[in-house]
């Protein structure tokens, strides 16, 4: 039970770390640029730079290679990205095709569609939606899965990375600091406003369906070695929908069935949250009934 608690605490030290060092960057360069209302998003920006650049120590120091994280041959990766981003449409799709015909989606009708903004759009979504893709993967499936997993079960590492993956979504803040109290301790108020966030009880809904995610996307990591590029590809496929999702429809917050939908990003909850789980429930009856059979 100790190893288990340890365990599941040592990420939040080196997160705590990381955040630590953005609040001070993030305050000199605020500073530097006279511009203190850039605090907050300096903050989140220069905290995944951090985590990401974690990874090279931690691998020096567990004498980890790209291997270990689950990264592979270029030829392959490149595969395994395709893989996945379909994988990620095949997976997010119906969730979207729901919205849709409950009507909790609509077709924004006032925007003026043409080729070049549709270009646009889906270029600059694509392009965020990958990189967003292996910043968290390598992360979260990359360097965390694979020091938990490697000290714990399977399903401990799972549980434990797949919490801080969707704990971390929700660690902001909106609160405002006034120009004349700005200081070197400003951005430690606005991370403490942002752990307690966390908490939110509002969060609920959307914090289990991100819990649901990430566990999908650590079950997928666990069932093959060096296949980090399908989780990249997935979650990268999902955040592009997301976002040209908003691009193109708008909420109907009038609809009866928006209870679906967290105002998170008014696409992930409970519906999420559920078909998510068949999709992972359904891979493990399969899975099981080909191993009965001999497969």
């Amino acid at each position: 039970m100790k190893k288990y608690f340890i365990y599941s605490i040592v990420p939040l030290l080196g997160l705590l770390i990381a955040t630590s060092m953005a609040c001070l960057l993030g305050y000199l360069i605020a500073v530097g640029l006279d511009d203190q209302s850039m605090l907050r998003k300096l903050i989140i920006r220069l905290t995944q730079i951090c985590l990401l650049l974690s990874i090279f120590p931690v691998m020096a120091y567990l004498h980890f290679k790209k291997e270990d994280l689950g990264y592979t041959a270029r030829s392959k990766f490149l595969k395994q990205l395709t893989q996945g981003f379909g994988l990620g449409l095949i997976t997010l799709l119906p969730v979207f095709i729901i919205l849709y015909a409950l009507g909790i989606e609509v077709i924004d009708e006032p925007q003026q569609w043409t080729i070049g903004f549709l270009a646009k759009k889906t270029g600059l979504s694509l392009l965020l939606a990958l990189l967003i893709g292996v910043v968290e993967e390598s992360v979260f499936r990359g360097m965390l899965l694979a020091v938990l997993k490697k000290n714990l079960p399977t399903s401990a590492a799972i549980l434990i990375s797949s919490t801080y993956f969707a704990a971390l979504h929700f660690m902001d803040s909106k609160i405002e600091i006034p120009a004349q109290e700005f200081n070197i301790f400003s951005g430690f108020i606005l991370l403490g406003n942002a752990f307690v966030n966390v908490l939110n009880p509002q969060n609920l809904s959307a914090f289990i369906s991100l819990l649901v995610v990430g566990t999908f996307l650590a079950v997928l990591r666990t069932q093959a070695n060096e296949n980090l590029g399908l989780c990249i590809g997935c979650h990268a496929s999902w955040v592009w929908q997301i976002k040209m999702n908003g691009t193109l429809f708008n909420t109907n917050f009038n609809s009866e069935y928006l209870y679906l939908v967290s105002n998170y990003n008014y696409v992930v909850g409970p519906l999420v949250t559920g078909w998510l789980s068949l999709t992972i429930l359904g891979y493990f009856v399969y899975k099981q009934m080909f191993a009965a059979k001999g497969f």
